[in-house]
């Protein structure tokens, strides 16, 4: 099947209105394993689980954000152990939507070890999750954590991709970059894969999108952190959408909202980033992106 792209129309339903009638918490909460200063804007609300040498830069960062200083790393695990670590971050998994790990988080085994653990609770816990940056490291080390589960989204850049494939024994080609992810997503279970690139490819092993929309023409970094967060919301919505949260017409199937949501991450992403550099052209930062989130959420809307 080649890849498509879907109906903004439908992808739109996701989006949960603004209204007196919802309370805090029902348009989304988000949890992120690491301590990356990501955007997840457009959820109500956000905890960071981080180490404590990190937790004190993220508080002043921003008042929006609900840090937990849970994460230990080699050098600060002292009395501490995994499991405790883990009991203390997945305590709080029954208030959250959406688990985001990898972002911030470091190759350090200890961190490492502890961020596999929190993965297998959440699916325990049927939790969506999002897994970046160093979280595709694990992936990368062992599949086994992410196998066969389809509420799990990998977001992998060029690099990030071609090493996945590679443990995966999943032939690249440069010509057949859409079959390339999807055999991907085929060989970690169905899985939904974000091949990040100058066209986004999402697939889950069945379906294919394609993502087009303009971007801008600077890579720095925290993109990729952006767009974690941008899909962490976009799946909290399509929790709220399947429990009814808000009256829509439920046209989307429940199969399809992985795949939805994660396109209209993209979509948002791309946009706020073409936004940022039209303004800012080269000396354009990723936070300049954050102030574009909201002009990007309205420009969806009305397209």
């Amino acid at each position: 099947m080649p890849a498509r792209i879907p109906d903004i129309k439908l992808v739109r339903q996701l989006i949960p209105p603004l209204s007196h009638e919802l309370h805090k918490g029902q348009a989304g909460r988000v949890g992120v394993v690491g301590g990356s200063e990501e955007s997840v804007k457009g959820v109500d609300l956000c905890h960071i689980f981080c180490s404590p040498g990190a937790s004190t830069a993220i508080k002043s960062y921003s008042p929006d954000l609900i840090v937990h200083p849970y994460l230990r790393t080699q050098d600060t695990v002292q009395s501490k152990t995994i499991k405790e670590i883990v009991e203390n971050v997945s305590s709080l998994f029954s208030r959250l939507h959406v688990l985001v790990v990898g972002p911030g988080l470091s190759r350090d085994a200890i961190m490492q070890d502890t961020a596999r653990e929190l993965i297998k609770k959440a699916r325990e816990n049927d939790m969506a999750i999002v897994i970046d940056a160093d979280g595709l490291y694990l992936v990368q080390q062992h599949p086994e954590t992410v196998q066969g589960y389809k509420k799990a989204v990998l977001t992998p850049n060029v690099v990030e991709f071609k090493r996945l494939c590679q443990k995966m024994n999943v032939q690249t080609n440069k010509e057949q970059t859409d079959q390339a992810a999807k055999d991907l997503s085929q060989s970690l279970g169905g899985v939904t894969v974000v091949q990040k690139g100058s066209i986004d490819i999402i697939t889950n092993g069945d379906q294919v999108l394609q993502c087009d929309a303009e971007g801008g023409l600077k890579r720095m970094g925290g993109q990729g952190d952006v767009l974690s967060g941008a899909i962490a919301a976009f799946l909290a919505w399509g929790k709220a959408y399947q429990e009814g949260v808000w009256s829509h017409s439920n046209e989307i199937p429940a199969k399809d909202i992985a795949m939805y949501a994660t396109w209209g991450a993209c979509q948002i992403t791309r946009t706020s980033s073409n936004l940022a550099f039209k303004k800012y052209g080269r000396s354009v930062l990723t936070t300049h992106m954050l102030e574009e989130i909201g002009a990007s959420y309205d420009q969806f809307m009305k397209h």
